[in-house]
């Protein structure tokens, strides 16, 4: 029986197109992070889905990728609904079988610091991010390692600066929990300086390895 299922599913799967395949990953990865969102699930999904949707899970990510030339326009479409739909489902999730308890995980800077320091290591964040994937995609997956570096700078970065900016790192993961707790506040940031920050290293990474390549 068992392998009638396995047999069923990879005959499901060879049935979606390459642009499908991205979505379906992309929506089951965002989902993951916004309800565990941790640096080893960042890894674990990074291994699992890399090879279909190179694992962004990330708006602000799939932006770079844009700059840089890997994805189409259209792609980008696909991956910003993905990982939007997969966030939303993941706070849905949380409401539904966790409460409403700390506003479901809403990211929350700490207005104790200057907002211009605030914004400045969201940016970093971000960036900091960006870099070590784009440095995971040239090297061909640091040599197998990518999923366990991509984490380890997500959890790193949690926990030296959620205390100051919240350490967002990526848009749906804050919309999503916004939204559905109704705690707008803050949301402005993340979807500013995430998208600031992952466009500044693209651009540079663009520059660098001027034309990049495309997976359309």
């Amino acid at each position: 029986m068992q392998q009638t299922f396995l047999s069923l599913k990879k005959k499901t799967i060879d049935k979606l197109t390459l642009n499908q395949k991205k979505f379906t990953v992309e929506v089951i990865g965002t989902f993951i992070i916004v309800v565990l969102a941790t640096g080893a699930v960042v890894a674990v999904g990074v291994y699992l889905f890399g090879k279909i949707s190179m694992a962004h899970f990330n708006p602000a990510v799939t932006l770079g990728f844009l700059i840089t030339k890997h994805i189409t326009k259209l792609q980008l479409v696909y991956y910003f609904t993905a990982e939007i739909l997969g966030a939303l489902l993941g706070s849905l999730f949380v409401m539904y079988i966790i409460g409403k308890e700390a506003n479901l995980g809403a990211n929350s800077p700490n207005y104790a610091f200057p907002l211009p320091m605030i914004f400045g290591i969201e940016i970093l964040a971000s960036a900091l991010l960006m870099a070590v994937i784009a440095v995971a995609v040239y090297t061909k997956g640091l040599k197998g390692y990518g999923g366990l570096v991509i984490g380890g700078i997500v959890g790193l970065e949690i926990f030296f600066l959620a205390f100051i900016s919240g350490a967002s790192m990526n848009p749906a993961r804050s919309l999503a929990p916004a939204l559905t707790s109704g705690v707008l506040d803050n949301l402005w940031l993340y979807w500013s300086a995430t998208f600031i920050g992952t466009s500044i290293v693209a651009l540079l990474v663009r520059k660098k390895f001027a034309g990049g390549y495309s997976h359309a």
